[in-house]
């Protein structure tokens, strides 16, 4: 079963999404939003593509190299903005955005 060998990165990617959907909620409640929202912006990119790259991992999908290699650069992207901001949010999801690019890129290779 496809979903069984990508496990840990199917994990890392559920976490990531979570994470980054409660950072964007939390970001909206910060005293300066307008400071925050490349933030949220980025964590509601990263969440909408770690839920489809834990999608094509569970299905066992052909694409599943492609999306966990843009599902990587996303991560890259929001787990850099979120580590410029001090609340534990931010932290949380810069380390789980860090975990998964680094899970992706691993499937990524290996489904290459």
């Amino acid at each position: 079963m496809a979903h069984r060998e990508h496990q840990s990165c199917i994990e890392a990617c559920v976490r990531c999404a979570e994470e980054c959907e409660h950072c964007a909620n939390a970001c909206l409640g910060e005293s300066d939003v307008k400071m925050m929202a490349e933030c949220v912006r980025l964590d509601r990119d990263c969440a909408a593509v770690c839920w489809l790259a834990a999608a094509f991992m569970s299905r066992g999908s052909e694409f599943v190299a492609s999306v966990c290699r843009v599902c990587a650069e996303v991560c890259d992207a929001c787990g850099a903005e979120c580590g410029k901001h001090k609340p534990e949010h931010c932290q949380r999801c810069a380390d789980a955005c860090r975990r998964c690019a680094e899970e992706c890129r691993t499937m990524a290779g290996a489904a290459a």
